[in-house]
């Protein structure tokens, strides 16, 4: 399921990262990587922010949607 999908506070297993190769390297400098644990903590309007890696990081609804848990 898509990451915006997910549970606020529950821990979530990165399954996959989709869109354009300069998207995908863009998240996968955030911290985004297969097989690394994210964790939504808030949703406001078209944001989701999310802990990753001892982070905390905003990113759109859009990419959320390319992140796969």
């Amino acid at each position: 399921m898509p990451l915006t999908l997910a549970n606020v506070g529950e821990d979530n297993i990165i399954k996959k990262v989709g869109g354009r190769p300069e998207v995908k390297k863009h998240l996968e400098n955030l911290g985004f990587v297969v097989g690394g644990t994210v964790t939504v903590i808030n949703a406001l309007g078209g944001n989701v922010i999310v802990n990753i890696k001892e982070a905390r990081v905003a990113i759109s609804r859009e990419m959320a949607q390319k992140i796969m848990v």
